[in-house]
C-alpha cells in the first residue's frame, strides 16, 4: 500500500512537553574537566549555591555523573523525592529534566537526585538517533523555569560529557595548579572546539578557574597561572580558589560551606566567583541581545 504524506504526520510530529513553560531565559553552563581531582563537583556545588544564597537566582544543578557525587555533597539539605535521570537520557520521552530535580534548604536551589545508573544511561546513549542533541532537548522547557543551570559533567569526553557541551551555552573550566590538569585543559579545549564545528556554534568558553591552590607552593602557583593566562588570557578568572579544609568538612557534613562554615575563606572566594560568572555571563549575553534589538529596529 501507497503512503501518503498525510500518513506520515503522526510519526513527524514531535510529543508535546509535559511541563509549561516558564518566564525565565537559563544560562547553561556545563562545568567540565577532562581530569578528575580539580573540584569540578566541589565548583559546582558551591557555585551553585553561592548564587541562590547571595545572588537570589533560581538554580538547577544537573549532576551527570553516576558518581553522584553532587547529591552526596548536599546530601543534608536535599529534600526527599525526585527521579531517574538516567530514564530521561534513555528513551524518547515527553519529561524534562526540571520534573525529576528535588528542591534544597537553600532557597531557589534545586538539584537532580543521585543517579548511578548514569553509567547504564552512558552505554544506552549511543544506540539513540541524535545522542549528542538529547540532554538540549530534555532542557529546552526546563531552562524557562531556571536563571542559572549548572551541569556538572563527568571527567571523561563520553557521551554525557558531549551531552552537557551540546546543551550547554558556555563551559566553566576548574583547573588546579599542576601540569597533568593543564594538560586536561587544553584537551577539553580541543573538544570544545570540536563541538562548537559540529554542533552548537554558539557554545562558548566562559572561563577557566584556578582552584585547591595552596599558598605554600607559590613559585608553582605563579608558573601554572601564568602559563594559564598566556595561553587563554582573560579566559582565566582573576578569582583563585585555595586548598580549604572547610571544603571537604562541608562534604563530609553532607552540607554547603555556607551552612558549615560561612566565615571560611574558601566561602567569600566562591561568592567572588559567583560575582565574576555573572559578570561573564552578562558580557556573553549582551553581544547577542544588541544583535536582536538592531534585528528589531531594521524591521521596524
Amino acid at each position: 500500500m501507497r503512503l501518503s504524506m498525510g500518513s506520515l504526520t503522526g510519526v513527524q510530529r514531535v510529543a508535546a512537553k509535559s511541563l509549561a513553560p516558564g518566564k525565565k531565559e537559563a544560562i547553561v553552563i556545563a562545568v567540565a574537566a577532562q581530569k578528575g581531582g580539580v573540584g569540578k563537583t566541589t565548583t559546582t556545588v558551591t557555585l551553585g549555591a553561592a548564587l541562590a544564597r547571595f545572588f537570589e537566582k533560581e538554580v538547577l544543578l544537573v549532576d551527570l555523573d553516576a558518581q553522584a557525587h553532587v547529591h552526596l555533597s548536599l546530601r543534608e539539605m536535599v529534600n526527599a523525592g525526585g527521579d531517574s535521570l538516567a530514564e530521561l537520557l534513555e528513551e524518547p520521552t515527553t519529561r524534562e529534566v526540571a520534573e525529576v530535580a528535588v528542591g534544597t534548604k537553600i532557597p531557589g536551589l534545586e538539584v537532580t537526585p543521585g543517579c548511578p545508573e548514569l553509567a547504564r544511561a552512558e552505554n544506552r546513549l549511543s544506540t539513540r538517533i541524535g545522542k549528542e542533541l538529547v540532554l538540549r532537548e530534555l532542557l529546552s522547557v526546563s531552562r524557562t523555569h531556571y536563571d542559572v543551570i549548572l551541569l556538572d559533567c563527568p571527567p571523561n569526553l563520553g557521551n554525557l560529557t558531549i551531552n552537557g557541551l551540546v546543551a550547554a551555552d558556555c563551559v566553566l573550566i576548574p583547573c588546579n595548579p599542576a601540569m597533568l590538569s593543564v594538560s586536561g585543559v587544553e584537551g577539553l579545549m580541543g573538544a570544545v572546539g570540536e563541538v562548537q564545528a559540529a554542533l552548537n556554534p554558539s557554545l562558548s568558553v566562559l572561563g577557566l578557574v584556578l582552584t585547591r591552590v595552596d599558598q605554600r607552593n607559590s613559585a608553582t602557583n605563579t608558573l601554572i597561572a601564568s602559563l594559564l593566562a598566556e595561553n587563554f588570557g582573560d579566559l582565566l578568572s582573576t578569582v583563585q580558589i585555595g586548598a580549604d579544609a572547610a571544603l571537604s568538612r562541608a562534604q563530609l557534613a553532607g552540607k554547603d560551606v555556607f551552612a558549615y562554615d560561612p566565615h571560611s575563606r574558601a566561602a567569600g572566594q566562591y561568592v567572588e566567583l559567583a560575582e565574576w560568572v555573572l559578570g561573564r555571563v552578562a558580557a556573553l549575553r549582551q553581544p547577542a541581545h544588541e544583535e536582536a534589538a538592531t534585528d528589531s529596529s531594521a524591521s521596524g
